[in-house]
């Protein structure tokens, strides 16, 4: 079953058989107080490098948040959502997901938004659902669904999908299907709780199986308070497509984590003869080579030139 994700001219498709789906992740105020005030004061500069350096390093997806919190959201939030959807879409045709906690928001930037993008999200909470779903049945687009009610977020992975369930008939009652619904199992950072990994993938599998929907995440929690967080990040994708998660919100512009997501897809068979995986590397041998920096493929080769010259010369001192 694939979800499918629209621009004016491209189709995205996130499904157990397609290739994985990266959401950028940088269009995000949150945490980042330069951005913040550059939003607030009505430039918007950064946002359109940070969207160009994410499809340039292969977003599929631009995740747009306009969640400004040092002034009341929902009075400037949605024009601030529109003003970026509506210059990301000047520089680029890739599919959209709109991205926040305000409603008007969230509606004035579907209206901006050209295709079919991503609403995201709406939790388990009464109030969330009886809020979003109805918007996301009017504009007949997918919708990011997190595994969290108004208990909280539970530890147990058995709690999580009860809430999955929930949302999903939910939806479902609003017209929605589930082929539109992209479940969020909660990636919680792993150095607070120490089974947050194995719980992430054992909530996808069950997810796939018991309900049929796709699966997404914010890869990054994963990783929160940790050092070399990109290394914890890159192993811990490639793991969650292993169970069978289909899509995440993440930094493209991370080259391990982007070379990961690559030689998963190669390994899950979603990427025929390699074509993907070998493009990549050639692109960042050819980015090696013009930076004068060594690649791994040239290294090796040089290895293996050095180990032959080093045999000739043993063969030809014996002889």
């Amino acid at each position: 079953m694939n979800t499918v994700v629209q621009s004016p001219t491209k189709t995205v498709l996130i499904g157990p058989d397609q290739p994985f789906v990266i959401i950028g992740e940088r269009i995000n105020p949150t945490g980042r107080k330069k951005l913040e005030a550059e939003m607030l004061a009505g430039d918007f500069s950064r946002v359109l490098r940070d969207a160009q350096a994410q499809i340039a390093t292969g977003a599929h997806i631009l995740d747009i948040n306009a969640g400004v919190t040092s002034v009341n959201p929902q009075e400037t939030e949605p024009e601030i959502m529109v003003q970026c959807v509506e210059l990301v879409q000047s520089v680029t045709d890739v599919p959209l997901c709109i991205d926040s906690s305000v409603v008007p928001a969230l509606i004035a930037g579907l209206k901006a938004a050209k295709g079919r993008p991503i609403v995201n999200s709406v939790t388990g909470e009464e109030e969330r659902l009886e809020a979003i779903l109805p918007v996301v049945a009017e504009y007949n687009v997918p919708v990011i669904g997190i595994c969290n009610d108004e208990s909280g977020i539970s530890y147990d992975p058995k709690v999580r999908l009860a809430v999955a369930k929930k949302i999903a008939e939910r939806a479902e009652r609003y017209g929605v299907p589930r082929a539109d619904l992209l479940l969020d199992p909660l990636a919680m950072p792993v150095g607070a709780v120490n089974t947050a990994g194995i719980d992430l993938f054992t909530l996808v599998r069950m997810i796939r199986e018991e309900l049929g929907c796709n699966t997404v995440c914010g890869a990054s929690n994963i990783s929160f308070g940790l050092p070399n967080r990109h290394l914890i990040d890159s192993v811990f994708v490639p793991m969650a497509i292993a169970a069978g998660m289909t899509c995440a919100i993440t930094n493209p512009l991370e080259k391990s984590i982007r070379q990961a997501i690559y030689a998963a897809d190669v390994l899950m068979g979603h990427d025929e003869s390699c074509m993907r995986y070998l493009a990549a590397m050639r692109e960042a041998e050819a980015g090696a080579r013009a930076n004068g920096a060594a690649s791994p493929a040239g290294d090796e080769r040089r290895a293996a030139r050095e180990a032959r010259r080093a045999a000739r010369s043993s063969r030809q001192a014996e002889g």
